[in-house]
């Protein structure tokens, strides 16, 4: 198995050691198992966001397999990283409810898991959003960690030929123009929303983290994800920026939700 630990920055191609299927597409994704050969083990699904810039496709998943290894590592679960449709090393191309459903997917794989019997889901970005709206479809999903998610994609919606451009540079598309039905790959950026499904979670946890000085993501979005879930545990990180990855405060706080989440189902 290669494993974050012992992977250099570099291709993204280095770091894919496990493939699952989305609909008619196989996808890569990066797989940690904690040593020992255990069984009825968590599992965590940890979901990329949008990259930005050239060949941000490829660059916006690099360290998160290392944080794979260390959930696998230092607290016994199976962790998992998708590369959701269009990035480097998976087929197709980039869609919102391409991604969503491929979080799905990513999701039933890792439960097929023979040594795993429940499922997490954790994003970051977009892939926090995304998280809970596969949740919002998959009931087993016992719990979601949403790290700098956004409410919706007005943004997006707003604008969505300005989206395809940014998809292009980083490398999630492979069509030479738009996609066939635009009208439909446009309409997702406005009908998927993590505001207007966020409710359907309860009573399941929900731990929404955010940067209190996030410049792409506003704070506001957090609070109102959890208004709308209800229960929501929100931890406001002050001074903190949108690349909660590279948060020390916010990735202690995500180990401390999994610990419990555990302990409280085992």
């Amino acid at each position: 198995m290669v494993t974050a630990g012992v992977v250099a920055d570099g291709a993204a191609e280095a770091l894919e050691n496990h493939r699952f299927a989305s609909g008619d597409l196989i996808l890569a994704a990066h797989l940690e198992r904690p040593p020992g050969g255990e069984t009825g083990l968590p599992g965590v699904v940890i979901c990329h966001g949008f990259p930005s810039g050239p060949d941000g496709g490829a660059n916006s998943v690099t360290t998160f397999p290392e944080l794979a290894f260390r959930i696998a590592t230092e607290m016994g679960w199976v962790a998992m990283v998708p590369y959701l449709r269009g990035m480097e090393g998976s087929a197709g191309d980039f869609s919102l409810d391409g991604w969503r459903d491929d979080v799905v997917a990513a999701v039933a794989d890792l439960r097929s898991q023979p040594d795993v019997n429940r499922v997490w889901a954790v994003g970051f970005g977009s892939g926090a959003s995304l998280a809970i709206c596969a949740a919002a479809v998959d009931v087993a999903i016992m719990g979601v960690a949403a790290l700098a998610a956004p409410a919706d994609w007005s943004d997006w919606a707003a604008n969505p030929r300005r989206l395809l451009l940014h998809a292009r540079d980083a490398g999630l598309l492979t069509m030479a123009g738009a996609p066939p039905d635009f009208g439909r790959w446009s309409s997702a950026l406005r009908e998927i929303s993590a505001e207007r499904v966020v409710e359907s979670m309860a009573p399941r946890d929900l731990l929404l983290v955010h940067g209190t000085d996030d410049e792409v993501v506003p704070s506001l979005d957090a609070r109102v994800l959890a208004g709308q879930h209800g229960s929501a545990d929100l931890r406001m990180i002050a001074g903190a920026g949108h690349h909660l990855r590279h948060d020390p405060r916010a990735i202690a706080i995500l180990l401390g939700w999994l610990d419990r989440q555990r302990r409280q189902h085992a």
